[in-house]
């Protein structure tokens, strides 16, 4: 469920004040904030951000785009290391047409043998 319109944007207090501060001041310094659901609005845009992401800080410059998102959507909790090795070479293999590791191996064709019998020429009925 999403928030009342009428109650407006969520914005932790103390961003607000921290922004307040920075107006005044040539030298913006990153903010540094655990509110990840704090809701961006225009007064963050140009300002920077250290959000953090439950185990380190990762810094966020606003541009008007982020205005209405939240903070914490530009701050990734998990990391994603990639495929493993293993998992791409089995793919490649995969899409090379070999069979599945559980698959029984495809029979050969039998080949007459010597000692089998030649097929009997058919009878023409006329």
């Amino acid at each position: 469920m999403t928030r009342g319109v009428w109650k407006g944007p969520f914005v932790h207090p103390s961003l607000l004040k921290k922004i307040d501060k920075l107006k005044d001041q040539s030298k913006k310094a990153p903010i540094k904030t655990w509110s990840r659901n704090s809701t961006i609005i225009p007064e963050f845009v140009g300002h920077s951000f250290l959000i953090h992401n439950g185990k380190s800080f990762i810094p966020i410059t606003v541009s008007e785009e982020m205005v209405g998102h939240k903070l914490g959507e530009f701050s990734p909790t998990r990391k994603f290391s990639g495929h493993t090795p293993a998992d791409k070479k089995a793919a490649a293999e995969g899409s090379a047409a070999k069979p599945a590791p559980g698959a029984l191996p495809k029979a050969a064709p039998a080949e007459p043998s010597a000692s089998a019998k030649p097929a009997a020429p058919k009878k023409d009925s006329k």
